[in-house]
């Protein structure tokens, strides 16, 4: 049985008696940001109440609706009880609300975003809303994108994108994550067949190297008119490309014991290029004096 006190107006329940939302698109890390919450919670407690919502036929799931981390937070500390406010809520309206929650973090991965908007439009579609024109890039335009874009920071095109994502195989999709494909060109790449995406995959292993847009273009028609064989990746694959020309390759696994987990590839060369600024400015400032 579900443990809920009323105290001064507010409700608090046992952490354990919480439901968390199911399939959510975003993933709760245990992360330099979740060890200061984790710090914040342990010295102030849990200052905004989480939003749940009464669910089943009988109304005893408490179901999550907001505050993921810091529920999580609250079970890392073994906190009995936790502040929550309830809110009357349709299934699709909490897929919404946790989506629109989710959006005001500050380190949201594209794959985050992806899933996120995918489920908000779905969600927008049960309510009503059409989804059945046109767009370029992207194929069926989606009215709800106009809607979504109204609470997002991403423009509906920008939306589209991040939806057409969903359709990359899980290892693309983590490369697009680690920023060793950019956003554009995996818009392109989405519109292979999943066969194809594993073979570009392969190839791209092969050969150290990432498509660039010309190329991810080019695959998408090649896939479009049913030519796209293993030989026409490769010879796209293995066009030297101005900035592949010279690089210097480390591999992550050297390397990532030195960082967050949370950081992606791209961040952490951010990070590698920043010391190696810092400790170039201090050479030349020995050798001037």
């Amino acid at each position: 049985m579900n443990k809920v006190n009323n105290i001064q107006g507010l409700s608090y329940v046992g952490p354990e008696d919480i439901v968390p939302f199911e399939n959510n698109p975003f993933e709760v890390r245990d992360d330099e940001e979740m060890k200061s919450l984790i710090e914040s919670i342990r010295e102030y407690g849990i200052l905004t109440p989480l939003v749940v919502s009464r669910q089943g036929r009988r109304g005893d799931v408490i179901q999550l609706v907001s505050g993921h981390r810091r529920l999580y937070a609250a079970k890392e500390l073994g906190l009995q009880v936790v502040p929550v406010s309830y809110v009357t809520m349709t299934p699709a309206e909490i897929e919404i609300a946790v989506v629109d929650s989710n959006l005001q973090r500050e380190h949201i991965l594209p794959s985050e975003k992806a899933f996120a908007y995918k489920m908000k439009m779905d969600a927008m579609k049960h309510q009503g809303y059409r989804s059945d024109l046109s767009s370029d890039q992207v194929g069926p335009k989606l009215e709800s994108a106009e809607m979504m874009a109204l609470v997002a920071d991403d423009s509906k095109s920008q939306i589209r994108r991040y939806i057409r994502l969903t359709n990359l195989i899980p290892e693309l999709l983590q490369k697009v994550d680690d920023g060793q494909i950019a956003l554009t060109p995996a818009v392109e790449l989405s519109f292979l067949q999943e066969h194809e995406q594993r073979q570009l995959l392969d190839e791209m292993g092969r050969t150290d190297a990432t498509p660039n847009l010309s190329q991810s273009q080019r695959l998408r028609i090649f896939s479009r008119d049913g030519r796209l064989s293993p030989d026409v990746i490769c010879a796209i694959m293995s066009e030297e490309k101005a900035n592949q020309k010279e690089r210097l390759r480390i591999p992550v696994d050297r390397v990532k014991k030195f960082f967050p987990k949370s950081y992606t590839t791209a961040r952490m060369e951010e990070e590698i290029i920043k010391l190696c600024e810092a400790q170039y400015r201090r050479r030349m400032s020995r050798e001037a004096r």
